[in-house]
């Protein structure tokens, strides 16, 4: 039965990969290559239901929602984001140290998925029974365990990546996982467009972070099953000291340095998605379906796109990037243009969901093509410390760029997405000064 199974898969890989005679098995040991379909299946499987989760418990959309309905003070919601993201990337220095004595490093992905689930489930729990400030402080809690948890898996998820799947293969993987997620987020906006007006209660949203957790069990559950053989271990030690060296690599390494500095730029694609959904917010009167077409927006970009760029950044990475980061940019300037010559032009309820749909299309570009090269630029140990390394810069710029919305009493929100667009564009330039390294 399992030699079946085990033909089945590498037949149905290879018709996937366009492989005939000799299996690709670029920059991952022999013994790795034998079992790379399996792998590479269950990879996808797991990242699956870790987007999944991930896109139902969104913390830019839904998580807000489900806080403003429990009457959270704003100030509260406000350290959301920031806290998301840069608790997930700031601890990542010190625990690259502690992942590079891990031979097998699998199971911190594993524990991550797990926490995640906890931390879900916890707020599905709080929406239940709690309001107000104590619901707030509660929710913000477990936001931080969630970010950390965030933070094991993404150290261990690249490593691993990088042992198990060969080069020329990671960004189509990382876009079939994408792209079948979106479609059942698809079904999700669909499901808020056909609540329409009614109210939706909290405890409807704490069924959706139970479902959200159920889906990172069995991600981690999925991830287990990986065969990831013993990797380099050398370079543990005391993890304040070996973090301190390794942030030298910033001066030492010029490529890794303008991949960090580009990646940095970049950030105006998801510093942006929020201020565009407020404008939006202003000036609509319809939540619910607002909600709805921001959520399918999400789901039919990433089901569409995703694929496209995975295959794009096997090919050049480099240019998976630039091309994101230029669409993402060029939005910014858009709305720009419309919010200050088109009065309440943003009342039309799709216009705003459609330019989030081309916007999340390019963060797809970004997204995939960034996480192919940093895995392309680096081999061994070394891919452990780029990603710490370029996580923990960071989790360290987004803590500040969680200020910019003090801007909006200056500038306004379309000067923010104006500011934003051009720092985009300077990110793209940077861009075109990194090697192509997909095909070294």
């Amino acid at each position: 039965m399992k030699e079946r199974i085990r033909k089945k898969t590498e037949s149905v890989y290879e018709k996937l990969m366009n492989e005939e005679d000799a299996r690709v098995c670029k920059a991952i040991d022999e013994s790795a290559c034998k079992v790379v379909p399996g792998n590479f299946f269950l990879t996808i499987i797991s990242y699956f239901f870790n987007k999944l989760a991930d896109s139902v418990a969104n913390t830019k959309v839904i998580i807000p929602w489900i806080m403003e309905s429990l009457s959270v003070p704003l100030f509260l919601i406000s350290f959301l984001v920031p806290i998301r993201e840069s608790g997930s990337l700031l601890p990542q220095l010190l625990i690259a140290a502690y992942v590079r004595k891990m031979p097998i490093r699998k199971y911190v992905w594993v524990s991550g998925a797990f926490l995640q689930a906890f931390s879900m489930i916890g707020i599905g729990i709080v929406a239940w029974n709690m309001t107000g400030l104590n619901a707030g402080i509660a929710i913000i809690a477990l936001i931080i365990v969630f970010s950390l948890a965030r933070g094991l898996s993404s150290v261990a998820a690249k490593d691993v990546l990088g042992k198990t799947i060969p080069k020329t293969r990671r960004g189509v993987l990382n876009g079939y996982s994408g792209s079948l997620a979106g479609l059942l987020i698809i079904g999700l906006g669909i499901y808020f467009l056909m609540v329409g007006e009614k109210p939706f209660s909290p405890q409807n949203f704490g069924i959706i972070l139970f479902s959200a957790g159920a889906f990172w069990i069995i991600a981690g559950v999925v991830y287990s099953r990986i065969k990831e053989f013993e990797g380099e271990t050398d370079g543990g030690g005391n993890a304040i000291s070996v973090a301190l060296k390794k942030i030298s690599l910033l001066k030492t390494d010029k490529d890794f340095r303008n991949f960090v500095i580009s990646r940095a730029l970049f950030l105006c694609s998801v510093l942006s998605a929020p201020f565009f959904v407020i404008l939006a917010q202003q000036q609509s009167v319809s939540n619910n379906y607002l909600l709805g077409l921001f959520i399918l927006s999400g789901g039919l970009a990433d089901f569409s796109s995703s694929i496209v760029w995975g295959k794009l950044s096997d090919k050049s990475s480099k240019n998976s990037m630039i091309i994101g980061a230029t669409i993402a940019s060029s939005l910014g300037f858009l709305v720009f243009f419309l919010d200050t010559f088109f009065e309440n032009i943003f009342a039309t309820i799709w216009l705003m969901p459609l330019i989030y749909f081309i916007l999340t299309v390019g963060y797809q570009g970004i997204r995939i093509g960034r996480k192919t090269y940093l895995v392309d630029l680096a081999g061994g140990n070394k891919r452990t410390d780029y990603v710490a390394v370029s996580n923990t810069v960071i989790g360290f710029i987004l803590l500040f760029t969680g200020f910019i919305g003090i801007l909006s009493s200056i500038i306004g929100l379309n000067g923010i997405i104006l500011l934003l667009a051009i720092v985009g564009l300077v990110g793209v330039f940077m861009a075109t000064k990194l090697p192509d390294v997909t095909s070294d």
